[in-house]
């Protein structure tokens, strides 16, 4: 059977292919929120397209209110499901061909979204279309999922939590692979210039984080975990507010730390204010759980390679949704791709990416 599906998978490379190209020349950058568009017209577009794909290739839709949508493949209430995203971040400068065009070179696709995330998503979708068209038995149904928030706040997934149950098992194609059985802690935090000395601000910027380390060692940060490796702080900016001047970071923890712990030091170091902005706790699963297993043995399967799962420095939508891990979509490697002009993803890489997941969904859901 498992052979069957690989090959079905190929069969449809091509017009999945097709498919991909069309999601990806759509702008789905969020824009101003318009009636019946809360996140802009260009992703309500990508997301209207992209269920009118799923009802061409004879799948059940489901809009809910422009926030997000799914396609399903059988019956009940328990479902199994891959999540991804329509929405991209900003071009940015720096591109060789027009960042929507789709534009295919020597094998490659270069578009923004390619990688992250339309072309992973999609591949879900002929994932578990092959399983469709082979009418393979399931226990459960499985759900495609097509978010529209993510790269700016999780309110699509905020909002269909509110209106559907969660699924018993899933995964997010949105970060690496093999399987990610653990991902770190991540928040947001501002260190804001209470007592408006302005030398003071600028001597603890540089002293504790321009002109230190990026662990987090001069505010007692530096804490290290054999599984997740060591705390990090990035992503520094400067901000000027109501004649006040902030300064921002998010902190990646391993999950040993305790955030309330943390802002606690932190205020004892810099001596002035500080708040978290956005807050996502760790998520961990067995490594040996049922889920991880499967998705070990379709990634062992296809590519040969070690599945030995791993964790991950990064934030996806397995901080919100219940029962999900990120599984995919770069191989080892591959880093720095996503997020950055002339941004690619090989066909070969997406045909065997729709393969990996054929077998996980459907070994999930069977």
């Amino acid at each position: 059977m498992e052979n069957l599906l690989i090959k079905k998978v190929e069969e449809l490379s091509s017009q999945m292919i097709d498919d991909i190209k069309t999601i990806v020349r759509i702008d789905s950058v969020e824009s101003e929120a318009e009636e019946n568009a809360p996140f802009g017209k260009g992703v309500q577009l990508a997301l209207e397209t992209t269920l009118k794909i799923c009802e061409r290739l004879g799948f059940q839709t489901k809009n809910i209110d422009n926030y997000i949508g799914y396609a399903q493949y059988g019956e009940g209430d328990d479902y199994v499901c891959a999540i991804g995203h329509l929405d991209v971040v900003p071009t940015g400068v720096g591109w060789k061909q027009p960042p929507f065009s789709a534009y295919e070179e020597n094998g490659y696709i270069y578009s923004r979204g390619i990688l992250d995330n339309k072309g992973p998503i999609m591949t879900c979708l002929y994932a578990l279309y092959a399983i469709k068209e082979l009418q393979l038995k399931l226990k459960r149904p499985i759900r495609i999922i097509f978010g529209c928030d993510e790269e700016t706040g999780f309110k699509d997934l905020e909002y269909y939590l509110s209106k559907e149950k969660p699924p018993i098992m899933g995964f997010t194609p949105d970060c690496k692979f093999p399987v990610v059985y653990a991902e770190r802690g991540r928040a947001i935090i501002e260190i804001r210039n209470s007592d408006k000395k302005i030398d003071n601000f600028f001597e603890m910027v540089n002293t504790y984080f321009m002109n230190a380390k990026a662990n987090g060692e001069r505010l007692g940060l530096d804490y290290c975990d054999e599984e997740f490796g060591m705390s990090e702080i990035r992503n520094y900016e400067l901000k000027h507010i109501n004649n006040q001047l902030i300064f921002s970071f998010a902190l990646s923890y391993p999950a040993g730390m305790n955030i309330d712990e943390m802002i606690q030091k932190i205020k004892e170091k810099t001596l002035m204010e500080v708040e978290i902005v956005h807050h996502f706790q760790p998520v961990k699963f067995e490594k040996d759980c049922f889920m991880v297993k499967q998705m070990q043995y379709a990634y062992e399967k296809i590519t040969g390679n070690d599945g030995t799962p791993v964790t991950t420095t990064g934030g996806t939508y397995a901080k919100m949704m219940p029962h999900i891990v990120p599984f995919g979509p770069s191989f080892p490697g591959q880093k720095g791709i996503g997020h950055q002009p002339n941004e690619w993803m090989s066909i070969e890489d997406l045909i065997t990416n729709a393969k990996i997941y054929a077998l996980a969904l459907y070994s999930l859901a069977k």
